[in-house]
């Protein structure tokens, strides 16, 4: 009797740790898609083998003029295997009302040409699964704490470098280790 029941509380326990790894560290970042400022799909597995900066963004934020400073990198990096996403969020509540808006502003004010997303969270309960992914897989410092935290991705689609919002695009410290990851 006592046998049975230590077999089932140990039946029990083992079932609270799964055999194989969890789903959030078999996934990659190229597993994930958006949908872009128009409307459209924008799927990262059509960029996999590319390098990645992903910026979370808002238009009316003390940071916003990192703007030029994106395109810039986009600039100079957009024939190489590079993508530079620009993901306009309004979590910080700083952030246009509708798409054609935060378009508008960045093509008028910035010349933004890089890819876009639609307005996503990026932090908390409804975050968009990219952010849930990295923070379950790479930890909080993925979780933007301000507008235009920036995400670097290597060519396997891995999380390797996180910037916070002080930090440019176009830092001495973000170019090279892009430019390391080529």
């Amino acid at each position: 009797m006592i046998r049975a029941m230590l077999y089932s509380l140990f039946l029990i326990v083992a079932g609270l740790f799964p055999s194989t790894p969890s789903e959030s560290y078999t996934l990659n970042a190229y597993d994930f898609s958006f949908k872009d400022i128009d409307g459209n799909n924008l799927k990262f597995k059509d960029y996999k083998g590319k390098v990645l900066l992903i910026v979370n963004t808002a238009s009316f934020c003390g940071f916003t003029s990192q703007y030029k400073a994106m395109q810039a990198l986009w600039d100079d990096y957009k024939d190489k295997d590079f993508v530079l996403i620009g993901i306009p969020s309004n979590d910080f509540y700083q952030e246009s009302d509708t798409e054609k808006e935060v378009k508008n502003f960045c093509e008028r004010t910035f010349g933004v040409n890089f890819p876009m997303t639609s307005i996503t969270s990026v932090r908390g309960k409804d975050a968009h699964p990219f952010y849930k992914w990295a923070k379950l897989t790479y930890g909080t410092k993925t979780v933007p704490k301000w507008n235009f935290h920036k995400i670097l991705i290597d060519k396997n689609g891995k999380v390797v470098e996180t910037y916070s919002s002080m930090t440019k695009p176009t830092d001495d410290k973000v170019v090279s280790k892009i430019d390391s990851l080529f």
